[in-house]
């Protein structure tokens, strides 16, 4: 039998159903942040195996339970890794479940970290090893803490969560998760975390990479609900800074409360139970309180995309609203108001 791989795109409804049908079958949701798919046919133009990319990840992964055992797998991987070296991404990363792990172990694949239900792997052998050694030499002595941030954006919250973390203890690792899934660019994000903490000189920012993982960029295309997600997400994320907490000297972490979130809820209740084990206490900071309620960064999203920019002085520290004030922030106040939910991002 022979085999023909097609591109799918949600313009082209017949190809894109039967590329659903066939993950369906195989209880996978299609992940819609995919933004690059295909389908293997066979002669009959069925489908017979599909897979996404979804930046430097590969995704949605499936083989037709009629063409088991045809080694379509290694095609699928093949020409997805193809598609990514095409795009400059040489480092690759995929979610699998514990059952199939091997393998793709036997494709290229190592893995990072497991949770319960998933196994987070990348194709370089010691990529999470050499992420480490150089995480390692910005260890310093004494009481080290961490908080991992998104900054979407930075606000007088983010910043209260910081200078709390500095007073109490020697150094702050502050890890800004730099993937781009906000209409705010990394490159924004990153420059308002560094002025709205330039007056603590304890605090050492870093670019979490592709290890430290955001709720954006965890999959939940194969999982039953979203406290599943949220569990898997939680378990894989505690597993992996509990390493980066020992290569680095880091004995606590911050984070901030998020008293009405489900999946922070959830969140915070593995951290608890998995951190204290690997030496890190989790403490979690109370919000901190405006006249007109908690500060968040949804707020500040939403303040903006209503045009009430005078507001946002409740909300956000002099370094960061000079920038929304700026001609320069006027590319993406343009995004912000675009969207028709900036509540998630």
């Amino acid at each position: 039998m022979s085999y023909v791989i097609a591109e799918v795109t949600r313009a082209d409804k017949r190809m894109f159903r039967k590329m659903t049908d066939l993950l369906h079958a195989q209880n996978i949701r299609y992940d819609d942040s995919a933004d690059y798919s295909c389908l293997i046919l066979d002669d009959d133009y069925q489908a017979a195996a599909t897979g996404s990319c979804c930046g430097n990840t590969l995704r949605c992964l499936a083989v037709s339970a009629d063409h088991e055992g045809e080694a379509l797998t290694n095609t699928l991987i093949s020409h997805l890794v193809e598609v990514q070296y095409g795009r400059g991404n040489t480092h690759i990363f995929l979610y699998t479940k514990p059952d199939t792990a091997k393998f793709f172990g036997d494709l290229g694949f190592y893995e990072i970290i497991r949770g319960d239900n998933i196994v987070f792997m990348e194709n370089r052998r010691n990529g999470f090893g050499s992420y480490l050694e150089k995480l390692k030499q910005s260890a310093r002595p004494g009481t080290c803490a961490a908080i991992v941030m998104n900054a979407n954006p930075f606000t007088l919250g983010h910043q209260y969560l910081v200078e709390k973390a500095a007073r109490e203890n020697d150094y702050v690792h502050l890890f800004a998760v730099s993937e781009e899934k906000s209409p705010i660019p990394y490159a924004v994000r990153k420059q308002l975390i560094i002025a709205g903490t330039a007056h603590l000189p304890n605090v050492i920012i870093h670019d979490s990479g592709s290890y430290i993982i955001s709720s954006a960029t965890f999959p939940s295309y194969f999982q039953k609900n979203e406290d599943e997600v949220s569990r898997s997400h939680a378990l894989v994320d505690a597993g992996i800074f509990a390493r980066i907490a020992q290569a680095m000297n880091i004995t606590k972490r911050y984070a901030g409360e998020e008293p009405f979130s489900r999946v922070t809820a959830i969140y915070n209740e593995v951290m608890q139970a998995k951190l204290p084990p690997a030496g890190v206490e989790l403490i979690i900071v109370p919000r901190r309180e405006c006249e007109a309620g908690i500060i968040s960064a949804s707020r500040v999203r939403q303040l903006i995309h209503d045009g009430d920019m005078e507001q946002l002085r409740q909300y956000l520290p002099e370094s960061s609203l000079d920038y929304f004030l700026s001609s320069g922030a006027e590319p993406v106040i343009t995004a912000i108001r675009a969207m028709t939910d900036v509540v998630h991002h």
